[in-house]
C-alpha cells in the first residue's frame, strides 16, 4: 500500500514495543487492554502545520501519554494518542493487551495528542439489516480529529447484518464528489461460545481499479483494498463483526467523498421508514477506573 499503515500488537504483561514514525503519522488505538505511550520528536526543523496546533520542534519529549483502552471492542470506545512523524515512541502495558497503530504517509509534523474516549463522536448508520455504528474517532469533517491525511474509524455490526452497504468507492479524484483513498480492513469477529467468529468481505473491480475479493475474515484478518468498490462486508448470524478502517490518499484535501456503485445504490432509499437495528448502539463507554 502507497499511502495507509497497520500494525497490530499483541503485547504480554510489561512487555514494551519501540516504534520509529518515519515519515507516517500514526494513531495508536487500544483494541483490548490499557497502555503508556511515549513520544521523542525526533531533532530536525519542525514543519508549517495549521493554525491552532503548536507543530513539535527539535528536543521535544519525551510526551507520556497513559490509555485506560478497553477489555474489547465490543465493550467500548477507547481512547488513542496521535503521534506525529519524525518521532520515536514506546508502548508498554503493563498488564498486556491488543494495540492497533493506524498510519498514513503525511507530509505535516502536527503536535503528540491525547483523544479522550468521550469525545468520539458515535454515529449509526443505515436500518434494518444494513444498520450498524460508527466511532469516527479520526473522521475527515469540521470538528474532527486533526490528522495530516489518516482518515481512520471503527464500525460495529451486528451478527446476520450487512455493512459497507450498498458496495461504494474512492478510488478515483473528482472535486467534490469523490477522493482517492486506499483502505486497509483490520477485522474482529465475536464468538458464539467456544465457536470462533467469521464474516465475509467483497471487493469488486471499478473502472479505476482491478481488485476483485471475496474472502472469509476471521479476527485478526485485514483486507487491503488499494481500489475497487468494496462492500459488503457481512456478518455471519450469531458473530457480532468489527473492523477498523484505516483511509489515505495523495488528495490535498483530507476528506471522504465516496461513489455508490450504480446497480446497488438504491437501497438508500429502502431504509426510509425503517428502524435502526435494536441491537444498536453497543456500549458507549466504559469505566476503567
Amino acid at each position: 500500500m502507497e499511502w495507509t499503515r497497520l500494525l497490530v500488537l499483541d503485547l504480554a504483561p510489561g512487555e514494551a514495543y519501540a516504534h520509529a514514525c518515519g515519515e507516517c503519522e500514526w494513531i495508536v488505538l487500544p483494541l483490548s487492554g490499557a497502555c503508556e505511550v511515549r513520544c521523542r520528536a525526533l531533532p530536525g526543523p519542525a514543519p508549517q502545520t495549521p493554525a491552532g496546533l503548536k507543530g513539535q520542534g527539535p528536543g521535544n519529549g519525551p510526551e507520556v501519554f497513559q490509555l485506560h483502552g478497553r477489555t474489547g471492542v465490543f465493550s467500548g470506545v477507547t481512547d488513542f494518542v496521535y503521534l506525529p512523524r519524525d518521532a520515536d515512541a514506546e508502548i508498554r502495558s503493563a498488564a498486556g493487551g491488543r494495540f492497533a497503530l493506524a498510519g498514513a504517509r503525511c507530509d505535516t509534523r502536527l503536535p503528540a495528542r491525547y483523544g479522550p474516549a468521550g469525545k468520539v463522536p458515535v454515529e449509526l448508520r443505515g436500518a434494518g439489516q444494513c444498520s450498524r455504528q460508527i466511532n469516527n474517532f479520526a473522521a475527515a469533517g469540521p470538528g474532527g480529529f486533526d490528522c495530516d491525511r489518516l482518515i481512520a474509524v471503527e464500525v460495529l455490526t451486528p451478527g446476520g447484518n450487512w455493512s459497507s452497504y450498498p458496495p461504494h468507492k474512492h478510488d478515483e479524484h473528482h472535486p467534490g464528489e469523490e477522493s482517492r483513498l486506499e483502505e486497509i480492513y483490520y477485522f474482529e469477529i465475536a464468538p458464539h461460545g467456544d465457536t470462533p467468529g467469521l464474516g465475509y468481505q467483497r471487493v469488486t473491480p471499478s473502472p479505476a481499479g482491478k481488485t476483485d475479493i471475496l474472502t472469509e475474515v476471521r479476527t485478526g484478518d485485514a483486507v487491503l483494498i488499494p481500489d475497487g468498490w468494496h462492500g459488503p462486508s457481512m456478518a455471519a448470524p450469531g458473530h457480532d463483526m468489527y473492523y477498523l478502517n484505516v483511509m489515505a490518499g495523495p488528495g490535498a484535501t483530507r476528506e471522504w467523498l465516496i461513489r455508490d456503485h450504480p446497480d446497488h445504490g438504491w437501497i438508500r432509499g429502502s431504509w426510509d421508514g425503517q428502524d435502526i437495528d435494536p441491537r444498536l448502539p453497543f456500549s458507549r463507554t466504559e469505566d476503567h477506573r
